[in-house]
């Protein structure tokens, strides 16, 4: 899980979009629950919006150099999953800065 501390180095800013009730969004709500105070932790300064908004559909936004942006739909995804997908963002930050 080295990658969580890489978020900084690889990314501009990160989102996460979601419903705050639907069940399709629920796992989304869950994984930020968990999750985001360790991601803060790890990255003081890095900007990790959340955005929720009735009836859209749960999505994870990142922005990297030059405005380049990538996102990955959530609509049923476990927490472990959406973990991979988030990883799978990073990682893609170290080559879109190349």
């Amino acid at each position: 899980m080295a990658w969580r501390g890489h978020l900084s180095r690889n990314l501009k800013e990160l989102r996460f979009l979601y419903c705050q009730t639907s069940p399709a969004s629920a796992q989304t709500r869950e994984y930020v629950h968990r999750n985001y105070k360790e991601l803060k932790t790890m990255n003081p300064t890095f900007p990790i919006l959340i955005r929720e908004c009735s009836g859209v559909e749960p999505q994870l936004w990142a922005r990297y150099d030059m405005g380049a942006e990538r996102y990955v739909r959530l609509d049923g995804l476990t927490e472990a999953q959406i973990s991979k997908k988030l990883e799978e963002l990073v990682k893609a930050g170290a080559t879109v800065k190349a």
